[in-house]
């Protein structure tokens, strides 16, 4: 399909964009972060950043609800409550470097922090010690999460950090990050809408989105049923390590 020839102004053509979000979908509902690792860049190659990072924070309410509407049993509740608040005055912030600050910066110093504690962990010997990690890593995590999520619309990687920490299972660690997902991303958005960000064209590749969603939260919810335990951990820091390689690439 050419451009042009939607109902809308969306550039992409409808299949890309399923695809795209499909995908990113997916992850989410499989590991409970990194949809914005595939969606924004991969987005970005066709609509510009200023669409693409606002259609990602509509997918992520999208998801957080449906998920914690089954989920809301495994939640941690009081680990979710403090993260968002957390978060809250880290979006600003990230907003901020968004216009203000060299962006290539910004992103490889994420990169570095967060691949170098995935690397760590992964080969590090026996399991993480939750009660040596008090409020002060619940703070550092979810204020970090609101400065990547304000200037990039990626809040998953901090959380995943402090996920880990805490030895969650994989059913706490998804439902919770899910339960801090849809208010978080409710803030994120009526930040991108006091910036003039959440535009018509938004509103419509997200419409057309929306099958893709439900598929992929579907076809991830079948994947994380079949990851357990320490399996789950490997996979998660190794999708932080992915994580920062694509900030180091988008950096250079």
């Amino acid at each position: 399909m050419a451009e042009g020839h939607l109902t809308a102004p969306v550039s992409p053509p409808v299949a890309y964009l399923l695809a795209v979000i499909f995908v990113a979908a997916l992850i989410r509902s499989a590991l409970g972060f990194g949809e914005a690792l595939v969606a924004v860049p991969l987005l970005a190659l066709r609509l510009p950043i200023r669409v693409a990072a606002p259609l990602a924070v509509l997918v992520s309410i999208t998801i957080a609800v449906l998920i914690v509407a089954q989920d809301w049993r495994d939640v941690d509740a009081r680990s979710a409550g403090w993260l968002v608040t957390a978060t809250l005055p880290g979006i600003p912030v990230g907003l901020w470097l968004l216009t203000a600050v060299d962006g290539r910066l910004v992103k490889a110093v994420l990169a570095l922090v967060i691949g170098g504690f995935a690397a760590y962990s992964l080969v590090r010997r026996g399991p993480p010690a939750p009660e040596r990690h008090p409020l002060p890593w619940l703070i550092g995590c979810g204020f970090c999460a609101g400065v990547l999520g304000g200037a990039y619309g990626m809040n998953g990687p901090p959380l995943a950090v402090y996920g880990s920490l805490r030895a969650w299972s994989p059913a706490r660690f998804r439902a919770t990050l899910q339960a801090y997902f849809l208010p978080a991303s409710l803030v994120g958005m009526a930040g991108y809408w006091m910036a003039g960000l959440w535009s018509a064209t938004v509103n419509h590749a997200f419409l057309l989105a929306l099958p893709a969603v439900v598929a992929g939260i579907v076809a991830g919810r079948i994947i994380h049923r079949r990851i357990e335990g320490r399996s789950f951990a490997r996979v998660v820091f190794g999708g932080l390590i992915l994580t920062s390689l694509a900030l180091l690439a988008q950096a250079l």
